[in-house]
């Protein structure tokens, strides 16, 4: 109040000395500096490293793209994170540096060419080990998993491969041959026999593991002596899937000409389709389910399943009967059938714990599912049976390896149950196993 009375005032009070202004303004100063001095130095940079590329020879001074970083001393590296860019230049004489940042997009095509280089150079087929086809075998068994890639991409490499007339490796198939011997040894233990289950045993069933089936007199009788097939019985052997890349395929005389032909599910092989699947048949899988469905579980008319056998000549077939307490019943009716028709065809049930480890087998190589195909079951057997295995009509994709979509089967589009099987990884399986030269897998016409 009294400053107030007298007129006084502080001369410093409407001055900041060393205030907050005054250090705000400060630092825009320094920063602005500063960035000045950056874009100096990154100008000095930029034309130091252009005059590196300046002193390239031969055609990489003329056009020259490649992934590049600046780095601050004014070097070149290659572009590791974010999007990769390329740099281009373009030299005039007597005029100054031309520098051009821009995507690598050249490069990208590039690597899109890269693999069919073989196919696109060469109309025959080159030995299966050439260095051309050793390098596509590579291709494939980089691909560890299925997710590795996208489809399309496994479905390239698998065409590239097509090119490389294919040899059985014997050394590969041995060592496989031997896992499965000391896994499941189809030769002992494929169908449930007389000598590997005797009378009075209690069998256990695949899925239902607390159910258990007393092997009584009247069902030791249906079993025969011993397996009827034998270790390597077979020199070349056909297994005949139903999916529709067989379709078209023109491969019927050949799997006729196998020693012994497998099929799953008892097929359509009627004139309609035999041109491209054949109509030789040696065992024939046939899944309850279908006798359930289609031929009310033999419970009235049993003719019209008899008829349908009938297309399989001789052939023997085999049912998965023990695979759970609602199988068992329906599988021994075909049984029963065939006797009341004075029929000599074999029927023979999958044993059991045979079909458990072939499960666990294949759960190892990666195919994990609630149950494995017929295909898969005949192509684990047929490996065991069988000197040269050939696979025909397995594929597990809507669309062939050209991308042109394709029924589920050769005779129909009617899907299966999602879920239940793991297909993609059964054929994944085979695909390798091509490409090792265990198995031939015919994805294409035959000739």
């Amino acid at each position: 109040m009294l400053r107030r009375r007298m007129g006084y005032s502080d001369p410093a009070s409407g001055k900041d000395l060393l205030g907050n202004r005054s250090l705000c303004f400060i630092f825009i100063c320094a920063f602005g500096l500063v960035t000045l001095l950056q874009q100096i130095l990154y100008g000095k940079n930029y034309i130091k490293s252009a005059q590196q590329f300046s002193r390239l020879k031969g055609d990489e001074t003329g056009n020259w793209t490649g992934p590049v970083n600046f780095s601050d001393d004014g070097s070149l590296k290659p572009a590791r994170n974010g999007r990769k860019r390329c740099f281009r230049q373009n030299f005039q004489p007597d005029s100054q540096i031309s520098v051009i940042v821009t995507p690598c997009l050249a490069d990208i095509k590039k690597k899109k060419k890269r693999s069919p280089r073989f196919m696109e150079n060469y109309d025959g087929t080159f030995d299966y080990n050439s260095t051309a086809c050793r390098e596509l075998r590579q291709e494939i068994m980089d691909i560890k998993v299925l997710t590795m890639v996208k489809t399309s991409e496994l479905f390239e490499r698998w065409r590239n491969l097509q090119v490389c007339r294919w040899e059985q490796n014997k050394e590969e198939t041995s060592n496989f041959k031997m896992s499965l011997s000391r896994c499941c040894n189809a030769p002992s233990f494929l169908f449930t026999t007389k000598r590997n289950t005797p009378a009075g045993t209690k069998l256990r069933y695949e899925v239902d593991t607390s159910g258990i089936l007393p092997i009584t007199t009247e069902i030791f009788k249906m079993f025969p002596d011993d397996m009827p097939y034998s270790k390597s019985q077979f020199k070349k052997c056909a297994v005949i899937g139903n999916g529709g890349i067989i379709k078209n395929s023109k491969c019927g005389k050949e799997i006729d000409s196998a020693d012994f032909v497998f099929r799953c599910n008892i097929p359509p092989i009627n004139e309609k389709y035999s041109v491209d699947v054949g109509t030789k048949t040696d065992l024939v899988t046939i899944n309850p389910s279908i006798i359930t469905e289609r031929f009310q579980k033999l419970e009235k008319w049993r003719r019209p399943f008899y008829e349908v056998l009938q297309n399989y000549e001789n052939s023997s077939v085999v049912l998965p009967a023990f695979y759970n307490t609602r199988n068992t019943d329906v599988s021994f009716r075909v049984k029963y059938m065939l006797d009341d028709f004075d029929s000599q065809r074999g029927v023979f049930f999958f044993h059991p714990q045979y079909l458990l480890n072939v499960q666990r087998f294949w759960a190892v190589q990666g195919v994990r599912a609630k149950r494995l195909s017929s295909g898969l079951m005949l192509v684990t057997a047929a490996l065991e049976m069988c000197e040269e295995v050939h696979l025909y009509g397995f594929w597990a994709f809507p669309m062939n390896p050209s991308g042109i979509f394709i029924t589920h089967h050769y005779y129909d589009n009617v899907k299966p149950r999602p879920g239940f099987h793991a297909m993609p990884h059964e054929i994944f399986n085979f695909i390798h196993m091509h490409t090792r030269g265990i198995i031939n897998v015919h994805t294409g016409q035959c000739t």
